[in-house]
């Protein structure tokens, strides 16, 4: 059962009031902060936050049965809640303080949801990594050297923190389930039409969804029961169709041909693609492979084709007059469709009907996709470095599902090393939602998943202490072995007084052997950095006989890895003990 689900009955039951609830939330986002503040834009007072919740305790009392009653949740900063200001993430933009809430927050309030606060995001949720905001770059709540995904970053790392059960999203291109795979959530894109759009910053105007991000499938299930429905006052809103049948105990899942699975060099990405394939059939699925190049094709059209025009006609205005106040990357995207002519968006809309009549055989062939969410996965500073081909590169899998009017349920398939969250999607046609999510559910259970890394406050990365004492220390020959891998220099000292440490004269470069021997030994200098995990584990491959990593005490009595040696490294080595250290031992040599 999720946290919203137990929540609302708590709250309904009177075994917990909302208040109560609101409280405890305050108070985690509150700690959260002090050390990740980029997760939100805007928030309400606590005061205001707190009297939300009387409001649903007050309701309860007078015998309402809520559906979301008490339950906290965050609003990312492109969609309206009464009295705060939406800017999309661009001050210069902002509007309001918005005098109604949009139409899917008002269902939610209805329901007696509790909103705290609105969430950060790539501007004019144009982009998939989380990096593209004046309020800061969010980053994956288990390793904050990596992206958190966008353009929905805040709402990703909201509910993957803990500090609240959902939150709202949007997805045009993948918005919604990037960060939902990065942050090990599970995330719903609707059919298009299928949840009000009305009181959204439009990015793509057609193809916009308002999606929610949970911590699993019952909690966003239940946000589905109450955001979900008709709304005549939008346009693009659309009324239920036919809904495919549940999917079966024994079912067909589409997965694509060997040839066009691409993971960029991702092996553990591929390895949990594979995972989850396995979990499927044993949920009753037989896979059959499918060729996914309509789908890859059609994803072109987003942003390599007329569609980008809709970007640049959601924020044209501000475009022509105060274009430096636009993020430059976002800016350099939504101008390249100022020149989109009728004649090229005429063929576009033709290549695409190709396209969706193409992928209808996929439907033929089986009852859902399964795809990677997305083929790898980038450090912030990377995302900074290269940000159009490598955000482009998270979208592989996910561009295309909007354009084809396609249904998208992102579920959790496991970490890498590094500890970030790698997802999986299943993807159905229009009105699939409700099978997408029984099926996620069977996906879920099927197996324990595995277990989310330990998370401190901060999000801090899991990192190891590495003690160096010869070639590596700085401005020796090996010491690019640890500056490439972003090692943080902790401390200079020396170890306990039980080491000796030898010259190994026929190595090239020169290195030290460093032997414990207990009494009679020595306290020999070195010094030691911090490594995380992932980094460590490759420089230990890179690490030669008869050297080897082991553990090495510190004249202060901790123990951190280090640099030992087999009893062959004394073939023929020199004892320089005596020095102290390996730079003394060198300058004896100068």
């Amino acid at each position: 059962m999720g946290a919203a689900v137990e929540i609302a009955a708590a709250v309904n039951a009177g075994t917990r009031t909302a208040e109560a609830v609101a409280a405890e939330a305050l108070a985690k986002i509150a700690a959260y902060d002090a050390v990740q503040p980029q997760a939100w834009i805007a928030r309400p007072s606590a005061e205001a936050v707190l009297e939300q919740a009387r409001t649903v305790d007050r309701r309860i009392a007078a015998g309402e049965k809520l559906p979301l009653a008490g339950v906290p949740y965050a609003v990312k900063d492109n969609i309206d809640v009464a009295g705060l200001p939406t800017t999309a993430a661009c001050p210069a933009f902002a509007r309001g303080p918005a005098a109604q809430s949009a139409e899917v927050v008002a269902r939610l309030e209805a329901a007696g949801a509790v909103m705290v606060g609105k969430t950060n995001l790539d501007q004019f949720a144009t982009g998939l990594v989380g990096t593209r905001s004046p309020y800061g770059a969010p980053s994956c709540v288990f390793n904050r050297e990596y992206v958190s995904g966008g353009s929905s970053s805040g709402s990703g790392v909201a509910v993957g923190a803990g500090l609240v059960p959902f939150a709202l999203a949007t997805d045009t291109a993948g918005s919604g389930r990037v960060p939902a795979a990065i942050n090990n959530l599970v995330g719903l894109k609707p059919t298009k039409g299928r949840w009000s759009t009305r009181g959204l910053v439009p990015a793509c105007r057609s193809l916009d969804c308002i999606t929610v991000l949970a911590a699993d499938v019952d909690d966003a299930a239940l946000v589905d029961t109450v955001a979900a429905g008709f709304d005549p006052a939008d346009a693009y809103s659309r009324r239920e169709g036919v809904a495919p049948a549940p999917i079966g105990a024994s079912f067909r899942f589409a997965v694509p041909r060997p040839d066009q699975r691409r993971f960029l060099g991702d092996l553990e990405g591929e390895a949990a693609f594979a995972w989850a394939a396995d979990r499927l059939k044993a949920a009753g699925g037989t896979p059959v492979e499918v060729d996914v190049s309509p789908l890859l094709e059609a994803a072109k059209l987003l942003y390599s084709g007329p569609w980008v025009a809709e970007r640049t006609a959601a924020v044209e205005p501000m475009l022509r007059t105060n274009p430096t106040a636009i993020h430059p990357v976002v800016r350099a995207i939504i101008q390249g469709g100022d020149g989109v002519s009728g004649l090229e968006t005429f063929r576009g809309l033709y290549a695409l009907a190709d396209y969706a009549r193409a992928a209808e055989a996929i439907w033929a062939a089986a009852d859902v996709l399964l795809l990677p969410t997305a083929p790898t996965i980038y450090r912030i500073r990377e995302a900074l470095a290269e940000p159009f081909a490598l955000n482009a590169n998270l979208g592989l899998y996910t561009n295309f599902v909007n354009l084809l009017d396609m249904s998208a349920v992102a579920v959790p398939a496991g970490f890498r090393r590094n500890d970030t969250g790698i997802g999986v999607t299943l993807m159905g046609p229009a009105w699939a939602d409700l099978a997408l999510l029984g099926l996620a559910r069977r996906y879920l259970e099927i197996a324990p998943m595995p277990q989310a890394p330990d998370l401190d406050l901060a999000g801090k990365p899991q990192t190891v202490r590495l003690a160096v004492v010869g070639a590596h220390l700085a401005g020796m020959p090996l010491h690019w072995q640890l500056t490439s891998r972003d090692a943080r220099l902790l401390a200079r000292t020396r170890t306990a007084p039980a080491y000796k440490l030898y010259a190994m004269v026929t190595s090239t470069p020169l290195k030290p052997a460093l032997i414990h021997v207990g009494d009679g030994g020595a306290s020999i200098e070195l010094e030691v950095y911090e490594l995380s995990v992932e980094a460590f584990g490759s420089f230990v491959v890179e690490v030669p006989a008869p050297l080897a990593i082991g553990s090495v005490t510190l004249e202060d009595g901790s123990t951190v890895k280090g640099f030992v040696a087999e009893p062959r490294a004394l073939d023929g080595a020199e004892d320089v003990t005596a020095h102290g250290g390996w730079r003394a031992y060198l300058a004896t040599r100068a």
